[in-house]
């Protein structure tokens, strides 16, 4: 056999392969239990029911919502299940109750939780209908607050795919990632207005080998937030904006917080936001923290408040605590290959807690032109920092 046709045969064979192993996959339509897909009918229950049959199945499992708009109060997919994988297929579009008596003592409205295999795609949306949640959201002005729905959150999943699905004007939060490992998203659509509050597109939280890649993230607060207690996690190809950046934390507000250790945001672009790529920790901190081994690089900012900033005298609130300095200790931070313009005269800005002084931050070639027409500057305070290559703007001596 010559080698092209061997190579041909070889395709047709995966392809064959592939085909089957779909074919063989058990398939539950949420229409097969009652949903009608018509948003003046509540089809939560038949959301629940296809669930539980999904979930008591053996083998590879697919969980089709066709086309249609369903109308959902809080659903819950839990765990643990019989099956060995699982590919929800969302190819209509879920909106969200507007009465937030219907998410119960829960703080999400579509939850994935406990199980290994899940695949979430095929290009539907989930409509978090938050308008007329948000003017109800207390949080960015009071302590301890009310939280509402995240509209779908990911917890203690292993091997989890996001692909190719869209969400828009949550209540709260699009995504929360909470204690998974081996956790991927990619191509998805994150949108909700500027004013919109709260609304960070991903928010990551206890999880391992995290990678966020090739996605759109425009919304009213952190495109991605990183929070505690993660590690290894890759964020890349993102076009984030309007919003507030890409951000570490806020860290240090709890008692016992994780430490957060091997973070990659790369070849990105942010556009239109109050930051650029952030790292901020509160003040007067219950407990010790780190924040070790962090890079940024090949990002564009354009007409972007605070491309870089580290703010450990982090506190949205009129009545915050300064009795004490940050207990979060940051070390081995890299900024490299940041370019674009800022439209603060600050284009980085580095304060660092007095109690633990930030430790090998470095920033290569950066190049932020102050779109105000002056000098760019250098802000900084308690940190062990270097700077080579280009320097725009120059580099700033630390108290």
């Amino acid at each position: 056999m010559r080698q092209g046709s061997m190579k041909v045969s070889i395709l047709l064979l995966c392809v064959f392969f592939c085909c089957a192993l779909n074919a063989n996959a058990t398939s539950f339509s949420v229409g097969s239990y009652g949903a009608k897909g018509d948003p003046s009918v509540d089809d939560t229950t038949a959301f629940v029911n296809t669930w539980k049959a999904a979930c008591a199945s053996s083998g590879d499992v697919e969980l089709l919502i066709p086309q249609g708009t369903y109308f959902l109060g809080q659903v819950i997919f839990r765990g643990p299940c019989k099956f060995n994988t699982i590919t929800v297929n969302l190819k209509g579009v879920l909106k969200a109750s507007t009465d937030l008596s219907r998410f119960g003592k829960g703080d999400d409205w579509v939850e994935f939780s406990f199980f290994n295999g899940l695949t979430l795609t095929g290009g539907g949306t989930f409509d978090g209908q938050g308008r007329s949640s948000w003017s109800k959201n207390e949080c960015p002005t009071k302590k301890n607050c009310k939280v509402l729905p995240t509209s779908v959150k990911f917890v203690s999943l292993t091997n989890a795919e996001v692909k190719g699905v869209n969400s828009k004007d949550p209540k709260f939060f699009h995504f929360g990632v909470l204690q998974c490992n081996n956790f991927k998203a990619s191509n998805i659509y994150l949108k909700a207005p500027e004013d919109s509050p709260n609304t960070d597109g991903i928010h990551i939280e206890r999880s391992k080998s995290v990678s966020i890649t090739a996605s759109t993230i425009g919304t009213g607060d952190d495109c991605i937030s990183i929070g505690q207690g993660n590690s290894d996690v890759l964020i890349s190809g993102i076009k984030c904006g309007p919003g507030h950046g890409i951000s570490v934390g806020s860290l240090g507000r709890y008692p016992n917080e994780g430490n957060v250790q091997g973070l990659i945001v790369k070849d990105s672009i942010i556009f239109g936001t109050t930051n650029g790529v952030r790292i901020k920790t509160w003040e007067n901190s219950p407990s010790w923290s780190n924040v070790d081994n962090m890079t940024f690089q090949n990002i564009k900012m354009n007409n972007v408040y605070n491309p870089i900033i580290i703010d450990q005298n982090y506190c949205p609130y009129y009545n915050c605590d300064r009795s004490a300095p940050s207990k979060v200790k940051l070390s081995n931070i890299f900024f490299k290959d940041i370019t674009g313009s800022s439209k603060s005269q600050a284009a980085v800005t580095v304060k660092c807690s007095q109690a633990a002084p930030c430790q090998n931050v470095n920033l290569q070639n950066v190049n932020l032109q102050y779109t105000g027409g002056s000098n760019p500057t250098a802000v900084c305070s308690y940190a062990n920092i270097a700077f080579s290559g280009t320097k725009v703007p120059a580099e700033c001596t630390s108290a």
